[in-house]
C-alpha cells in the first residue's frame, strides 16, 4: 500500500523558520534511513539541490547523512539522492520527500511520499493540490502537525 504523509507546519513549530524546517527533514531523513530507506530528496531546480547538498555535506559527526546529488556518487547510490523533477527518479529509492512546491511527476512511482504544508495561505493552497494528485494516484493520506514548540 502507498502512504503519502503531510507534516502540516504549525506557527512557532520547530519548523516554522529556514533553520528549523531543515533540521526537521534531516531528523526525517535520518529516522528513515535508520530503519533501511532508499530517500530521493526532490527540490524544486538545480540551484535547490545545490543547497541542499551543501548543507548536508556541513554536518559532521554523527549528524552526517551519506547522500549524493543524481547522476554523482558511486554506482549504487547512497541513501540519500537529491535531485529535482526534471531528472529522472531512480527506481531503487522507495521514499520520496518532496521539497518543491508543485512537483508530483512522482506519485504512483515510490510506495511512500512526504510533504509539507506551510503556515503561509499561498503555499497552503498549493500544498491542497499535492493532495488531491497524490489521493487520485491511490495513495493513502495521513497527516502529521508539527506541534508548538514547548515554552
Amino acid at each position: 500500500m502507498s502512504i503519502a504523509t503531510f507534516y502540516l507546519i504549525e506557527p512557532n513549530s520547530v519548523a516554522d523558520s529556514e533553520q528549523g524546517f531543515r533540521d526537521y527533514v534531516c531528523y526525517l531523513v535520518r529516522h528513515f534511513t535508520k530503519q533501511g530507506a532508499r530517500i530521493y530528496l526532490n527540490t524544486k531546480d538545480k540551484q535547490h539541490s545545490d543547497i541542499w547538498d551543501d548543507y548536508l555535506f556541513q554536518l559532521d559527526g554523527a549528524d552526517f547523512i551519506a547522500h549524493n546529488l543524481t547522476g554523482e556518487g558511486p554506482r549504487q547510490g547512497t541513501p540519500v539522492e537529491i535531485g529535482s523533477g526534471s531528472t529522472q527518479l531512480n527506481r531503487s529509492r522507495n521514499i520520496v520527500i518532496n521539497l518543491a512546491e508543485d512537483n508530483t511527476n512522482f506519485a504512483g512511482i515510490v510506495s511512500q511520499v512526504v510533504d509539507f504544508v506551510p503556515c503561509d495561505e499561498k503555499a497552503k493552497h498549493i500544498a491542497r493540490e499535492r493532495y488531491k494528485i497524490y489521493r487520485q494516484a491511490g495513495y493513502q493520506m495521513q497527516t502529521i502537525s508539527i506541534a508548538e514548540l514547548n515554552k
